[in-house]
């Protein structure tokens, strides 16, 4: 009691010192100068931030299980892509998990149902995370790749349920004259680092009725100076 008692004290006398009192009035009077002091600026000069154009980009999901396979979309909510020279460098994208449909299933029934069960806390707990992140931490070009192949490797840290993994998969990436900066490709993610674990075998799922560990994430991303 005596510490929290000291505690309080010493905080109630730093707060009103003249010299803490003069340095908080200093610093409402010159909001420029707080500003100034922000990160944006200095990431500036690695490169140009590219602005993510969820309305142009496409993400796709599918999934694989014992006798069957579903597959759908979700939405990019938002991100930047890092552009230096000509060449993409980096980047983050948010992802809308509310987003996210099914689309191979015609029966609003079953539809329903496996969506129920994809958002609840079995799979991606959509509620409690409602986003999913990936932020770029590598590229690699791949030599010798064919104008109309994957040109680079990524590699990055996803994540999920407020898990974060690193993954690597290969895209093809490039800057046109346009202004325009884009990347293709398609990711294979283990759900089982982000305690997705429903339906695997490593978990105690039968056998005949196991879904598969990985399931893959196709992406367009459009970004745009």
């Amino acid at each position: 009691m005596k510490k929290i008692a000291l505690s309080a004290l010493f905080a109630a006398a730093l707060l009103s010192s003249p010299v803490f009192a003069q340095s908080a009035a200093q610093a409402a009077k010159e909001p420029k100068a707080a500003k100034a002091a922000k990160a944006p600026k200095a990431a500036k000069a690695d490169g140009t931030v590219y602005k993510l154009q969820p309305q142009l980009s496409t993400l796709g999901w599918l999934g694989k299980k014992v006798g069957g396979q579903h597959n759908g979309t979700i939405q990019f909510k938002d991100g930047d892509v890092l552009v230096k020279g000509n060449q993409i460098v980096g980047g983050t994208f948010v992802v809308d998990m509310n987003s996210m449909k099914n689309t191979d299933l015609t029966d609003a029934g079953y539809n329903a149902k496996l969506m129920g069960h994809l958002t609840s806390d079995d799979f991606f707990g959509v509620a409690k995370h409602p986003t999913a992140t990936f932020k770029i931490t590598n590229i690699a070009p791949i030599k010798g790749a064919a104008a109309t192949a994957n040109n680079a490797t990524i590699t990055g840290d996803l994540t999920v349920k407020g898990i974060t993994s690193p993954i690597t998969f290969p895209a093809k990436i490039g800057v046109n004259k346009d202004g325009l900066a884009a990347a293709t490709g398609t990711a294979t993610i283990d759900r089982t680092k982000y305690d997705v674990k429903y339906g695997s075998t490593l978990f105690g799922a039968a056998a005949d009725k196991a879904i598969d560990n990985d399931f893959t994430m196709s992406f367009n991303v459009i970004a745009k100076k």
